[in-house]
């Protein structure tokens, strides 16, 4: 099935191609990176206010999808309901700019505390997160309680991911420079894909795209990002409700302690039909167990 590539994901570049010691001019693909601004509009009918929350680099292309799965995992709304619309903002100095802007309207009911989530978004973008404090604030922010008796996933499917994953990514294949995220049931169905520069931004499209259709939480789905797996990426996984988080690189430490802590399964080196299971071992099994009680037999050992 081809693959619809949005005219702003990619641009052209002239380049020297060298082999050996010869040298051709040609012009190649590379992934575009611009910056996108989300405003947002809260307060109640009749009052509202309009702030900018925060400015990322991203591949344009599915910016309402990129906005709601960000306000989702960085705790500004719980649901589809506390989004009433996403627009690209109208009123921007420059025409050019205007696909850069966009401005996401909350409920009139959703309390926006700003001055909380502009230290929060100062501090990560600084210095990082801190912890064990970051994991218990994820905790406290309605993060959805992950599913204790399943999806239970044949270990087989994993191996199968990677390739599913790369024969989907048209952007890839033409730049090489785009990190994604791969949304796939159980069974190891692709149900969705997105590309971008930044590996969170691949994983708050797929989150977003889920959100606004009204799929979350997402209890019987694995996810599978390309590069390593951070903290952040486990964060946003678990407040989607995702139990299965895979990737083919390697998890950091505090990735690790935080699946642990979440009731996660998470996988690092997904790749060459290997990988390692850093937690939540009993989901993956040598074959789907017909008796569900195996589960807590396994679990408890």
């Amino acid at each position: 099935m081809p693959v619809f590539l949005p005219a702003t994901s990619y641009e052209y570049a002239t380049v020297q191609k060298v082999a050996g010691d010869h040298f051709v001019t040609e012009s190649d693909v590379v992934a575009a990176e611009e910056p996108l601004e989300i405003r947002v509009g809260f307060g109640p009918t009749g009052a509202r206010e309009h702030r900018t929350l925060a400015i990322t680099m991203r591949t344009p292309g599915h910016d309402f999808e990129l906005t709601a799965g960000f306000l989702l995992t960085e705790g500004l709304i719980q649901s589809r309901h506390d989004l009433t619309g996403v627009i690209y903002c109208p009123d921007v100095e420059k025409e050019e700019e205007r696909e850069n802007v966009v401005r996401a309207e909350l409920a009139p009911h959703v309390v926006a505390d700003m001055p909380r989530l502009e230290r929060h978004f100062y501090t990560s973008s600084s210095c990082g997160v801190c912890g064990k404090t970051s994991i218990d604030a994820v905790h406290a922010s309605s993060c959805p309680v992950l599913p204790t008796a399943g999806p239970y996933v044949a270990a087989r499917v994993i191996h199968e991911l990677p390739a599913r994953q790369r024969e989907a990514q048209a952007l890839f294949e033409q730049t090489g420079g785009l990190h994604a995220a791969a949304l796939f049931s159980a069974t190891g169905e692709l149900l969705l894909l997105r590309e971008d520069v930044g590996r969170h931004n691949a994983l708050d499209k797929v989150i977003g795209a889920a959100l606004l259709n009204e799929q979350l939480p997402l209890h019987e789905h694995i996810v599978l990002v390309s590069g390593r797996a951070s903290f952040e990426l486990v964060q946003k996984a678990a407040v989607a409700g995702i139990p299965v988080l895979a990737a083919v690189g390697a998890p950091s430490s505090l990735a690790v302690q935080a699946a642990a802590d979440f009731g996660m399964t998470l996988l690092g080196f997904v790749r060459q039909q290997r990988y390692n299971i850093y937690t939540g071992a009993w989901r993956i099994q040598a074959e789907t167990p017909a008796d569900p009680s195996t589960h807590h037999a396994t679990h408890s050992a």
